[in-house]
């Protein structure tokens, strides 16, 4: 595969997906009640989320996910560190037990199963049963986006309503 140069890059690949199908909205707003419920800090469900961005290498995602974590405070210190959460001082225990399970999930492991009995251990230890729950739809709930970020490409840092090809 090689790359196109002078690519259009003022539309995504694909319509909005919401018009298409939109059924979508309906998910979307049931995934983001889900993991809203209190249960995890919104902080590490968004750095959380922000690292699934850059596992997957999309500049979407990852633009979005530090935009909104910007607007809700953030650090930028806390922000840029995620790409290097395991040595940076800027995180609590927890939240890095929440960014090594987004990690394990995203990433294949040649050595056997992705999360081990170790990991989910740590994982309990500082997340109750709904908290773990609640983390695990996070994860999940920007798995569900990441092929439409992947495929449908849309713009980094453009409105929802402008990025969408027409």
């Amino acid at each position: 595969m090689t790359a196109t140069i002078g690519q259009e890059t003022s539309q995504s690949r694909l319509p909005n997906p919401a018009a298409l199908v939109p059924e979508l909205g309906e998910i979307g707003r049931a995934l983001f009640k889900a993991t809203g419920n209190g249960s995890v800090p919104q902080a590490t469900i968004s750095l959380v989320q922000l690292r699934a961005g850059q596992i997957v290498g999309n500049t979407y995602l990852t633009v979005l996910h530090t935009g909104n974590l910007r607007k809700a405070g953030e650090s930028e210190e806390r922000i840029t560190a995620v790409a290097s959460w395991q040595d940076a001082p800027y995180f609590t225990d927890a939240e890095r037990v929440a960014l090594a399970l987004v990690e394990a999930v995203l990433t294949p492991n040649p050595h056997g199963e992705r999360v081990c009995d170790e990991l989910y251990a740590q994982a309990s230890a500082h997340y109750d049963d709904k908290a773990l729950a609640t983390l695990t739809m996070a994860i999940g709930q920007v798995g569900f986006f990441i092929p439409l970020a992947l495929i449908g490409k849309p713009l980094p840092g453009v409105a929802p309503a402008q990025q969408w090809r027409q």
